[in-house]
C-alpha cells in the first residue's frame, strides 16, 4: 500500500491518475474512489492514512473528482462519521455552531454594507440611492458560496466593498455581459478597465451632489428596474 498522500490534477483513465508534472500513477489494487460531496467523510478518510486526491482545473477554479483510498478505509470513515452524527452531543454542537455562524454572518453583512456606503460616499441628497445600492450589492456579494470577492480572505473589507460595487455595476449598468470579447490576451481585462472608468464617472456625479438626469443614468435605471 502506498505510504504517500498525493494530489492529482486529472484522471488519465479509470484507474490511472496524472499529476501536475504529467507523471502517470496507477491506482493501487483494492482502492476505490470516494466521490466528492460529504466533506466530513472526506476529512475523516484523509486522517486515516494515505489518500490520492483528484482535481480538475478549469480556468481559476478546481473541481473535485473525489478521493482514492483503500476500500476498508473508506468504509471505516463512513462508519465513524455516521456514529459521530448519531451522538446527541454532536447534534448539540452542530446547533451551537450554526447559531455562532449565523451571528457572525449577520455582523459581517452589516459591516460590509457599511463599508459599501463609505466607498460610495454619495452626497446627502442621494442618500436613498445609497441605501438601495448598498443593499443590492450586499445581497449579491455576501452569501456564503457566492464566489464573489466579498468571501475572499486576502482582501481588506474596504477593498472588498469597492470591488463588489464595481462588479455589480459592471453587470448591471453596462453592456459587459452581452459584449463579445476577442480571444486576445488582455482583451477582457481592458474591457473591464474601460467599464470601471465609466462606473467611476457615474459615481462621481452622485458623490459631488450634481444634478443627475435620471432618464439616461444607467445606475438610476438599474436601481429602479424590477
Amino acid at each position: 500500500m502506498p505510504k504517500e498522500t498525493r494530489s492529482f490534477l486529472i484522471t488519465a483513465s479509470d484507474d490511472r491518475l496524472k499529476d501536475k508534472t504529467g507523471k502517470v500513477f496507477t491506482v493501487p489494487t483494492g482502492w476505490e474512489n470516494l466521490p466528492a460531496g460529504d466533506a466530513s467523510v472526506t476529512r475523516k478518510l484523509k486522517s486515516l492514512g494515505p489518500t490520492w486526491t483528484v482535481q480538475e482545473k478549469k480556468g481559476r477554479k478546481a473541481f473535485s473528482h473525489g478521493v482514492w483510498a483503500a476500500k476498508e478505509q473508506i468504509e471505516k470513515a463512513i462508519t465513524l462519521v455516521k456514529a459521530q452524527r448519531a451522538d446527541p452531543k454532536h447534534q448539540k454542537q452542530l446547533a451551537q455552531s450554526k447559531i455562532r455562524r449565523e451571528a457572525k454572518e449577520t455582523r459581517f453583512a452589516k459591516d460590509f454594507q457599511q463599508a459599501i456606503i463609505q466607498f460610495l460616499n454619495f452626497a446627502p441628497k442621494h442618500h436613498l440611492l445609497v441605501e438601495k445600492l448598498s443593499k443590492l450589492v450586499k445581497e449579491h456579494a455576501v452569501p456564503v458560496g457566492s464566489g464573489t470577492v466579498a468571501r475572499s480572505s486576502a482582501v481588506t473589507l474596504e477593498d472588498k466593498a469597492a470591488l463588489a460595487v464595481m462588479a455589480w455595476m459592471r453587470h448591471k449598468t453596462s453592456a459587459y455581459d452581452s459584449t463579445p470579447v476577442p480571444r486576445v490576451k488582455g482583451a477582457r481585462r481592458e474591457l473591464r478597465r474601460e467599464i470601471a472608468r465609466q462606473s467611476e464617472r457615474i459615481l462621481a456625479k452622485y458623490r459631488s451632489g450634481a444634478d443627475v438626469d435620471i432618464t439616461v443614468c444607467p445606475l438610476y435605471r438599474a436601481l429602479h428596474t424590477k
